[in-house]
């Protein structure tokens, strides 16, 4: 593998969790930023889950409840506090969209090409809508893999795209190529805009625009009430092996600007109104999957193979100071208080405390625990040759499933008050304080 600030949106509940996070990143504006007090020195496992598969959804509460996807097919409900479940609900296939929980309905797609709305409270089916049909990003040669002339679809295209609602409207794009506008009580279509490639990026919210990013190497700002494009922007291409190419990465809406990753290897910030180029923050061939997370004028963000930490003016794109977390990273980073905490694909949550800029604990999935050791070098590097053995496209389908055996953070991390919640490809939901 080569791998406008805006008000927080909360949801005070009467329950002992007072800022819920109701949806991917916590808000519309993906902002990534928790009202919450996290968890400043680790303890323990408050509770975990085991799913019958990976689980690569990112975690929203409200009210108390957890819903989460799995690759088992299912979006599950369970409760916060105990883990104990409420309810679940099958789908035709993988459930990696985060969901969405808004007015007392659960929003979230599935890899069978359906976008479902459930009831909160209850697990029954609302409505639900038939895309065009969901498929990864495909490409010839792709990441080098042979042979050469076979359309191969990537097999680190592993999340869908997340939905955000605003207004009584629910925004997400399709892996058929579309963004989508739905009536978010009724689930009948209010727009749709059609994009060249696959979209997985998941919309991002604001004053009255919608903000994704498409595999046909742009990215796109829509009116939010029409679907008419405001503005594109161009991010880089790569025609020949596939690898250096598409916006898998979601966006995040801050300060008038908008910032989001790319396989080509840069952080873009963006003018808001205009999409006019701010500034690029390049790092050197590896991909950019995470949102990023803004702070008091620092944005934060990880990237895959090289697994570097970077922290960036968020004005001027100047690098403020990096770590490195060797293994990749394509879970979003999240903050809560002073901390911030980040998932890698080593199957380790770290908490980086911003003001030493150290991490100061770190906790392992079950996963990791169990076949780390195989599938890690003596320096702490991946050893991919344990698990790619040869360049074959089928023989890099089996690569990819058995380093997923090492339990895998691709879930974002979700903070809600001393508590931080995440999924693991070792098919686990963690709650930790």
């Amino acid at each position: 593998m080569r791998v406008f600030r805006f008000t927080l949106l909360v949801v005070v509940s009467s329950l002992t969790f007072a800022n819920d996070a109701s949806m991917f990143r916590g808000d519309p504006q993906h902002s990534g930023v928790y009202d919450a007090a996290g968890v400043t020195r680790y303890s323990r496992v408050k509770w975990k889950f085991k799913t019958k598969s990976g689980v690569m959804s990112s975690p929203a509460v409200v009210n108390g409840i957890l819903y989460v996807g799995s690759n088992d097919h299912y979006l599950y409900a369970l409760d916060a506090e105990s883990g104990t479940e409420k309810w679940k609900f099958k789908t035709g296939s993988r459930v990696t969209s985060s969901p969405a929980v808004v007015n007392g309905i659960v929003y979230f797609g599935s890899f069978d090409g359906n976008f479902y709305a459930i009831d909160a409270a209850t697990g029954a089916q609302k409505w639900k809508f038939q895309t065009q049909g969901e498929r990864r990003y495909a490409g010839k040669h792709l990441h080098g893999f042979q042979p050469a002339g076979e359309l191969m679809p990537d097999p680190f295209d592993f999340f869908l795209s997340s939905p955000a609602v605003v207004d009584g409207t629910v925004f997400f794009g399709s892996g058929d190529g579309n963004v989508y506008a739905l009536n978010a009580a009724a689930g009948d279509l209010k727009w749709k805009f059609k994009t060249g490639d696959v979209v997985h990026s998941s919309p991002a919210v604001a004053a009255g625009t919608v903000f994704i990013g498409s595999w046909d190497t742009y990215f796109y700002a829509l009116d939010a009430a029409t679907g008419n494009e405001k503005w594109h922007f161009k991010t880089g291409d790569d025609p020949d092996i596939h690898n250096q190419i598409g916006i898998q990465s979601s966006p995040l809406v801050e300060n008038g600007l908008v910032y989001f990753g790319c396989r080509d290897s840069n952080l873009y910030a963006l003018d808001a109104q205009s999409g006019s180029k701010k500034w690029i923050y390049n790092n050197k061939g590896s991909w950019v999957i995470v949102s990023p997370v803004l702070k008091e004028g620092k944005l934060y963000f990880a990237t895959s193979d090289s697994g570097m930490f970077h922290a960036v003016d968020g004005n001027t794109g100047s690098e403020i100071y990096s770590l490195s977390f060797v293994w990749p990273t394509f879970a979003s980073p999240a903050i809560a208080g002073n901390l911030l905490y980040l998932g890698s694909e080593e199957g380790k949550l770290f908490a980086v405390d911003l003001a030493t800029q150290k991490p100061v604990w770190m906790f392992q999935t079950d996963g990791s625990k169990a076949n780390g050791a195989e599938l890690t070098r003596a320096d702490g590097k991946p050893k991919y040759e344990a698990a790619f053995t040869d360049s074959f496209y089928d023989n890099a389908i089996v690569g990819v499933n058995k380093m997923l055996s090492m339990g895998m953070i691709l879930s974002s991390p979700v903070i809600v008050g001393n508590t931080i919640y995440f999924g693991s490809t070792d098919g686990n939901i963690y709650a930790l304080q």
